[in-house]
C-alpha cells in the first residue's frame, strides 16, 4: 500500500505545483482616467504588450525611470506596447499634471483618486510597482521597484516578435 500511495502523493504534489508555476494571474479588469478624463478600460488594451506603473511625483526612483519608461515607449509603442503611469491617491493631480507636461510624458498618466485601482493590483503600497501584462491580459511580471530595462526590452522583443 505504501508504495502506492508515496508515488500518487507525490504527482499530485508535482502536478500542483506545475498548474501554479504555468497559471498566470489575470490583469483585474479596471478602468484608468488619464489626466485629460480619457478612460481606458484595460479590456481594451487585449492583443497589446501593456505596462502598468504604479508611481508618484515624489518617488526618487519613480522620477528617475520616467525618461527610461517614456523612451520604452517610443521604441515599442508602434510594436503593440502601451504604458498607463498611475499616479498614486496620494499625489495631487496638479503636481502630477505638471510632472507629466514638464517632462513630455507620451503615454497615459491616470489618476488613482480613491486608491481603488492599486487596490485591484494587489493593494499597492510600493512605489514604483509595475506590472507587465501580455496580450491575453496575464500578469507575467510584478516589479517592485524601479524596472530592470534590459530584462523588459528582451520580453518585449520576444512577446513583440512578428508585430508591427
Amino acid at each position: 500500500m505504501k508504495k502506492i500511495v508515496f508515488p500518487l502523493v507525490l504527482a499530485l504534489l508535482l502536478g500542483g505545483l506545475a498548474f501554479t508555476l504555468l497559471s498566470k494571474d489575470e490583469a483585474p479588469p479596471v478602468a484608468f482616467t488619464t489626466i485629460t478624463g480619457q478612460k481606458i478600460e484595460l479590456q481594451q488594451l487585449r492583443g497589446k504588450m501593456v505596462l502598468v506603473n504604479f508611481w508618484a511625483t515624489s518617488c526618487p526612483g519613480c522620477v528617475q525611470e520616467m525618461p527610461k519608461l517614456s523612451d520604452t515607449y517610443k521604441a515599442y509603442h508602434d510594436k503593440g506596447f502601451e504604458i498607463v503611469a498611475v499616479a498614486m491617491d496620494y499625489d495631487p493631480p496638479d503636481h502630477v499634471l505638471h510632472f507629466a507636461d514638464k517632462n513630455k510624458l507620451p503615454f497615459a498618466v491616470a489618476l488613482d483618486a480613491d486608491g481603488s485601482l492599486a487596490k485591484a493590483f494587489g493593494d499597492v503600497q510600493v512605489t514604483p510597482t509595475s506590472y507587465i501584462i501580455d496580450q491575453q491580459g496575464h500578469i507575467v511580471q510584478r516589479v517592485m521597484g524601479e524596472v530592470n530595462f534590459v530584462t523588459l526590452k528582451s520580453l518585449l522583443d520576444q512577446k513583440l516578435k512578428g508585430s508591427a
